[in-house]
């Protein structure tokens, strides 16, 4: 498969409001060090700005990221600050709050209030007056609590030229029933891909009927999450992706971008030669067969 003729608007494009995307964007998540939240090696600075660079040259127009992205010596929003500062018109940065990390690296969650906080954090750390995209990020212990609240205060900014548009990631169906009472809902973000629950899918399409972007996170890591993907890929995969001459992440990012329209990639890597092929799976067409034999994964919840 051909990857340096392809570009991020390949795949097509949505729409977050008024802002249009192209349906292949990148997550900054792995830009700061060899593993998610300063766990492994810091980063090479230089390498990771020349990665967000090239990112843009290949089309990307959609970032998503957080305050929250930092290893001891890198964050994320300060990398694309640097890297692309002043900002292409067209580009697209989305981000999230309520989860929160301090400087020692431990987690906490703001309060309705603190959330004005983190809303400003993100603007100074990425030299920006308003956020495209803010997603209300729900802790797993609140996945059956109500979030209005915390979505109102969020309402409140948007409303003050803060934010943009708004978003929820970590969400079910009726966390966006009841935020979209109270603002309109641009996207969801959660996590999804091959083998995701059938609610998941569900969701999914909920969300296309109502013209609501799903932006899926661990696409390509799949069960190793932070970590990355892991690596006994599954063997159906590898069956996928050599009979497409492609790689197993190619492979699962053109099945999540075939779900609907609606349905966008955040691929991250710190991987220049990764991100090309990332990229290009915008490209890929999979094959019937391709197809039937993942949706057998899907059907399985494997």
């Amino acid at each position: 498969m051909t990857t340096e003729t392809n570009t991020a608007a390949t795949a097509g494009t949505w729409n977050f409001g008024d802002l249009t995307v192209n349906r292949v964007g990148f997550g900054a998540m792995r830009l700061t060090g060899s593993a998610a939240f300063g766990l492994g090696t810091p980063s090479d600075r230089d390498r990771s700005v020349s990665v967000l660079r090239r990112a843009i040259e290949l089309g990307v127009n959609h970032i998503d990221t957080a305050a929250f992205y930092f290893s001891p010596l890198r964050s994320a929003n300060e990398l694309i600050n640097r890297a692309l500062a002043p900002y292409p018109d067209d580009l697209v940065i989305a981000t999230k709050v309520w989860a929160g990390r301090d400087p020692s690296g431990e987690w906490w969650w703001a309060t309705p209030d603190q959330l004005r906080g983190q809303v400003e954090e993100n603007l100074r750390q990425l030299g920006r007056d308003h956020l495209d995209v803010v997603n209300l990020r729900i802790p797993p212990s609140r996945k059956a609590d109500s979030i209005a609240d915390h979505f109102a205060a969020l309402a409140d900014l948007r409303e003050a030229g803060l934010i943009r548009h708004l978003g929820i990631s970590n969400a079910t169906s009726e966390h966006l029933a009841e935020a979209q009472t109270i603002a309109p809902v641009v996207c969801v973000q959660n996590s999804y891909g091959v083998g995701a629950p059938a609610g998941e899918q569900e969701f999914l399409r909920a969300c296309g009927e109502q013209g609501v972007a799903f932006v899926p996170f661990f696409a390509v890591a799949g069960s190793g999450r932070e970590a990355g993907a892991i690596a006994a890929e599954h063997e159906t995969v590898l069956a996928v992706a050599r009979a497409h001459d492609v790689t197993p992440a190619q492979v699962r990012l053109a099945w999540t971008l075939r779900q609907g329209p609606h349905v966008l990639a955040i691929p991250g890597t710190g991987n220049p030669d990764h991100l090309v092929e990332n990229v290009a799976a915008g490209a890929l067409r999979l094959s019937d067969d391709g197809v039937a034999q993942l949706q057998s994964l899907q059907q399985a919840g494997e």
